[in-house]
């Protein structure tokens, strides 16, 4: 497979979600991204909300150019995402491209 960053996602409706071993393949892939309640979800902290926020507009764009939208909890210099797949009832490729994507923002 591609590096995640270079790939992108894919309408996925009728497909399967990924088993419990592929999502683990995957978690391998992206480093401090967790699986917690169905879903893959990682937390940063930022100096101030101009930063935080700079981060959840740059986490926008990604989303909305990959059309895969996470579930977002922010507040003053903090933000957590979390991504899984609605229309495969689980988790997909789809949400570790977007999880690549969204830890390519960050040095």
């Amino acid at each position: 497979m591609n590096d995640l960053t270079q790939q992108r996602c894919k309408p996925l409706e009728g497909q399967p979600a990924m088993s419990a071993a592929q999502v683990e393949a995957q978690l391998a892939r992206v480093r401090g991204w967790a699986l917690k309640d169905g879903a893959i979800e990682k937390s940063w902290r930022f100096g101030n909300f101009h930063e935080t926020m700079a981060f959840v507009n740059a986490l926008a764009w990604i989303a909305h150019a990959e059309d895969h939208h996470p579930d977002l909890a922010l507040g003053y210099n903090r933000c957590a995402v979390r991504f899984n797949t609605h229309s495969v009832g689980g988790i997909s490729i789809n949400d570790f491209i977007c999880a690549a994507k969204v830890d390519a923002l960050l040095p």
